[in-house]
């Protein structure tokens, strides 16, 4: 099989498996989780992602929530509070490779 034969195969079985995606609906319940949950949920992503291993009410992600203004928080909350964060640590190259 081609390379180009395989990476076609792979596009299709891709395809194919997204179409059995499910989808929540679409209208947003009063109190569901915004902006500030997400930068909670994010920022205890590494925790939440541990325990839900053990804990089968633990979830990592709110489902259903306010839409992108969650997932601005959650974004957030991840990179730049959570497991993202680079934490101020700097490396510095002091010699090159020859």
């Amino acid at each position: 099989m081609t390379r180009s034969a395989r990476h076609l195969a792979l596009a299709a079985l891709t395809l194919a498996l997204s179409a059995c995606a499910h989808q929540a609906a679409g209208t947003v319940q009063p109190g569901a989780p915004g902006f500030l949950l997400g930068l909670w949920h994010g920022f205890i992503f590494p925790v939440a992602a541990i325990g839900s291993f053990f804990v089968q009410d633990w979830a990592v992600y709110a489902v259903p929530n306010s839409g992108l203004w969650y997932n601005v928080g959650y974004f957030i909350g991840v990179v730049f509070l959570g497991v993202g964060a680079n934490r101020g640590r700097t490396v510095y190259v002091d010699r090159q490779r020859k």
